[in-house]
């Protein structure tokens, strides 16, 4: 793998495969908390509308660019990044590279496509709502986050996204769009050397003067950098949170007013299954070797695997639920940590009761070496496999550039997994599963 910065600023990560297939990515480090000033959910809308034309090209020629030869053209956002990405045959990287540079560089948000596309987003977090599972993970982190511009959700709300106009969204991207918030990840089977260089021409040919004017990523590179601080619990001025965000109803006309503290809610939504969500704060991007340690606690606990502790004792021994995970998110100064799952309603007691003993078993018995040493394998051979899948690789590549300007290997994440000991993860999990550090969000 080879990987740097661009004179430009844009950090770049190319790797060879032995695939026919190219992944690319364009990873941008701005996101949902990144909207200070601005209507929330804009972040999300700005991805949306990125399709909807650019100087050179209709929303229609946009959307059959890589179609008609077989590929594909993708983006989401998170919290704390926009990524576009495609997947094409090799010997077309090239276009695919060239039309993600040209939607993030050259978009003009028309003002027809807009509001078509304003219809789409507004039906998307009507149907978000709609799915219970989904709204009670956005509604329980917003809880968390209160204060902090994590608290708004990724889609915003209908008020908010009804108020976005085309000058918001070219003054976004005009901000925040800029190269040196940039990555470019490619994974293909093409010699490194030549995808550098190919990789760096571009950039040059989007970044730099072009015909004599400044391009639109070149007139961006004053542009304020840096993601925006969480605002504390004494100074939550509008300046500083969304305000779209900033007092989430509960039922009733209540409510949310927890300030990061311990929080305990059940809302009634008269449904047939129960949807809960039971977690804390965790470790952030940044803290080492933390954030290893809570990774691989979370994955014993509820990962993918049957054999987790919570799947294991809820689902195939009780058959209480169809599915429970822990998930473990991380953002740049702190993390969330999650236990969700969907039961009937008699058996919610029940399932509260195993998950409180499980985790009180976990602050209180270390495990057996034998038992670590387990565990470590299945993990290794889950990220293995996971780096097998050529676009996994290349947005994990995008994701590390972003945060650190570099890639962990292999070698140096096998060596940070085998270093972590029972009482480290005992210790991980009285930090996490202290009684007055648990939070818990319950539909009915």
């Amino acid at each position: 793998m080879t990987s740097g910065t661009s004179p430009q600023g844009l950090k770049y990560a190319v790797r060879r495969s032995g695939r026919a297939v190219a992944y690319c990515a364009l990873s941008i480090g701005c996101g949902t908390r990144d909207e200070k000033g601005y209507p929330a959910g804009i972040a999300h809308f700005v991805e949306h509308n990125l399709f909807r034309g650019t100087r050179r090209k209709s929303a229609a020629v946009i959307n059959g660019y890589l179609d008609k030869l077989g590929g594909e053209l993708n983006a989401y956002t998170t919290k704390e990044e926009i990524v576009l990405h495609a997947t094409v045959l090799k010997e077309d990287w090239k276009k695919a590279v060239g039309l993600l540079f040209e939607l993030a560089t050259e978009a003009t948000f028309p003002e027809s496509e807009i509001e078509t596309e304003r219809g789409v987003v507004l039906d998307e977090i009507i149907s978000y709502k709609d799915n219970p599972a989904e709204d009670v993970y956005d509604r329980f982190e917003s809880l968390l986050f209160q204060g902090t511009p994590l608290e708004t959700p990724i889609l915003g709300t209908a008020a908010s996204v009804k108020k976005i106009s085309a000058d918001m969204l070219r003054k976004f991207v005009a901000d925040k769009f800029v190269p040196s918030r940039m990555v470019l990840s490619v994974v293909a089977d093409i010699d490194e050397a030549v995808l550098e260089k190919d990789v760096l021409k571009m950039v040059e040919g989007f970044f730099v003067t072009e015909e004599g004017a400044p391009s639109l990523a070149k007139k961006r590179a004053d542009a304020p950098e840096g993601a925006s601080l969480p605002c504390t619990k004494d100074s939550p001025t509008e300046e500083t949170c969304s305000a779209d965000a900033s007092a989430i109803k509960l039922a009733d006309g209540e409510q949310a007013s927890f300030g990061g503290r311990c929080f305990h809610k059940v809302i009634d939504k008269r449904h047939h299954e129960v949807n809960a969500v039971i977690g804390c704060r965790a470790p952030s991007l940044y803290e080492m070797p933390e954030r290893l340690v809570c990774a691989m606690l979370a994955n014993i606990l509820g990962g993918p695997a049957s054999n987790s502790l919570l799947n294991k004792e809820l689902r195939e021994k009780r058959g209480w639920v169809y599915g429970i995970e822990c998930s473990y998110t991380q953002y740049a100064d702190t993390g969330i940590l999650a236990i969700t799952f969907g039961c009937d309603r008699p058996n919610l007691e029940d399932c509260q009761k195993a998950i409180d003993k499980i985790l009180k078993r976990l602050c209180e018995v270390p495990f057996t070496p034998a038992q670590l040493k387990a565990y470590r394998k299945q993990l290794l051979g889950q990220l293995a496999i996971s780096a097998d899948a050529g676009e996994a690789q290349c947005l994990s590549m995008g994701k590390s550039m972003l945060s650190w300007g570099s890639i962990m290997s292999p070698e140096e994440t096998r060596a940070a997994l085998l270093a972590i000991t029972p009482e480290d993860l005992q210790k991980m999990a009285a930090r996490l599963f202290a009684p007055d550090n648990l939070c818990s969000l319950i539909y009915l």
